[in-house]
């Protein structure tokens, strides 16, 4: 099988709260240097793409401000040309490029909770869910673990599902998402996993401590 890229949560995979994962730097340049295609995904909400990807960089990880996909600049892709009433934080209304901000009811992701140093915490998705109610309208969501996200992130890498790996946190999010087109998934230990593979709504092809032994499983599987 050849694998040709890569496709990497930001989020609980590469730093939690600010702290990176041990080894995820070392990781990254293994897998450039394998001659794998990187993208960087991401659910964050409340930094502009320009900002997270200087943070990123911090962590001591080589990468483009373009290589980074957040949900606003996904979100931009699909809404374009579209009346949409922007609930969001200011930071990345700039991201929102070509988005008419009144209107129908989308949401950039419905995460119920979010891993932190300080533990779990409330994430977006309550909060979607109560202007669901409110509003009596379905929210559409832009971010992971949407079809559209994911397709843009491996249109933006000129690469097949088949011929990708999604390495997440997040279950549902990350592996549910891009599992379901067809990419090959590995659920890392950090983050937000949980140990209870009976209450998991989607399998993962593998499941490794950290982002540390992606490039040893990638590189088995003949990428």
């Amino acid at each position: 099988m050849s694998v040709s890229a890569v496709l990497l949560d930001v989020d609980g995979v590469l730093h939690i709260s600010g702290r990176p994962i041990s080894g995820a730097a070392q990781a990254v340049e293994r897998l450039r240097e394998a001659g794998h295609r990187i993208r960087f995904l991401t659910n964050n909400t409340t930094q502009s793409r320009v900002d997270l990807a200087t943070v990123i960089r911090g962590f001591g990880i080589e990468l483009e401000d373009g290589e980074l996909q957040t949900t606003p600049v996904a979100a931009a892709r699909v809404l374009k040309g579209r009346r949409v009433l922007a609930l969001t934080m200011p930071a990345i209304r700039d991201d929102l490029e070509g988005v008419e901000l009144v209107g129908e009811l989308y949401c950039l992701h419905k995460n119920p909770w979010w891993q932190t140093s300080r533990g779990a915490l409330l994430d977006a998705g309550a909060f979607v869910v109560g202007l669901e109610y409110a509003t009596g309208a379905q929210a559409t969501v832009l971010g992971k673990p949407s079809a559209s996200y994911f397709e843009a992130a491996l249109e933006a890498l000129d690469a097949d599902p088949e011929h990708a790996w999604m390495v997440g946190d997040d279950v549902d999010a990350d592996i549910g998402g891009a599992g379901a087109l067809g990419m090959h998934t590995i659920l890392v230990r950090t983050g937000k996993f949980r140990d209870d593979a009976g209450a998991w709504s989607a399998q993962p092809q593998a499941v490794v401590d950290s982002i540390a032994d992606v490039p040893d499983l990638v590189e088995r599987a003949g990428a």
